[in-house]
């Protein structure tokens, strides 16, 4: 029962996420970016720059949200036959509402100050950005692309995105006035910035966890969370109660599902969260952990020479998953 709940709750969570940055989203377009011709990065400025060139040349007053969906109804379709998955199909559906809202809502401007439409324009895509990142998925376009591309060969596409918005802004720049290819430039920088604030998903933590259940702790985590976990035996120096401190490395956002694992499992475990400046050696991102699920079964650990064996379980199993990917 418990487990139904903290579905739900998540469910309920990624859902009002997902309307509050899709609304984000279209505020900073309608009624800052677009009506002072400060253009966002990624499709949706290309998505621009087409709206106004068919306004301009052909007299045609057509959405920059069509344009949007035009893009990515092609992109989804693409990432969800190649890689699938809750962020691709949740980034699709990110990407088509704004696409009808932006159609639908009007675009009207909140400030003519081209220096406020860019940084209030790009704080608040920033943080509609940031906050889907956040609940395991994206505002589409780039970012479908760029997993489709890692996934399939393993390589960045940092440098294709920054090649899109130069391109962006060389043709604002030579169409619209260099004034506000410059304006875009801030707005850009201005969304990455909160996007790096709000998306802290690259940070590690280090965990200590001190609990009377070690045993039962260790099993919830390895179910949902495939990280190593060190075991170590410790003792209460007030209760003189034996206990067992459990030390392990985890990305920023898994700390929310982390201690929820941790509570259901011993609601009086003690945890304390370290920052962490660096790791070396294996650490799992989110797909070699999605990998490793559908590969293996985590054993039962009931002593730390179980433990011990579990993780060289793990390794074993994990080179056996590269090696099939290589082939």
């Amino acid at each position: 029962m418990a487990n139904i709940q903290f579905n739900w709750r998540k469910i309920f969570l990624t859902t009002v996420v997902f309307i509050v940055s899709s609304i984000i989203q279209v505020i900073s377009l309608n009624a800052f970016l677009i009506p002072n011709n400060i253009f966002s990065s990624g499709f949706n400025g290309i998505a621009q720059l087409l709206s106004l060139f068919a306004q301009h040349t052909f007299h045609m007053n057509i959405q920059t949200g069509t344009f949007m969906m035009v893009f990515n109804i092609p992109i989804g379709i693409v990432g969800w036959k190649l890689i699938g998955g809750k962020f691709t199909i949740l980034s699709f559906l990110n990407a088509i509402f704004v696409s009808t809202i932006q159609i639908i809502a009007p675009t009207k401007a909140l400030t003519t100050d081209p220096m406020l439409a860019a940084l209030f324009g790009g704080l608040l895509l920033g943080v509609a950005i940031g906050l889907a990142m956040r609940y395991g998925f994206s505002t589409g376009g780039m970012d479908i692309v760029a997993m489709v591309v890692q996934k399939r060969t393993g390589k960045s596409v940092g440098a294709l995105m920054n090649i899109i918005n130069c391109v962006v802004v060389i043709v604002a720049g030579f169409f619209i006035g260099w004034q506000n290819a410059l304006f875009t430039l801030i707005g850009i920088y201005a969304t990455g910035r909160v996007v790096d604030t709000l998306y802290t998903g690259y940070q590690k933590l280090t965990a200590m966890i001190v609990t009377a259940k070690g045993d039962d702790v260790v099993e919830a985590l390895h179910k949902d969370l495939i990280r190593g976990i060190t075991i170590l035996p410790s003792k209460g120096a007030y209760t003189k109660r034996e206990s067992t401190t459990l030390m392990m490395v985890i990305s920023r956002y898994e700390l929310f599902e982390m201690q929820e694992i941790v509570h259901r499992a011993d609601p009086k475990a003690f945890v304390n969260l370290l920052n962490t400046v660096n790791v070396s050696g294996e650490f799992l991102d989110s797909d070699r952990q999605l990998q490793m699920k559908k590969a293996i079964a985590v054993p039962k650990v009931e002593t730390i020479e179980a433990q011990i064996e579990a993780e060289k379980q793990l390794e074993s199993q994990l080179e056996n998953v590269t090696d099939n990917q290589v082939k």
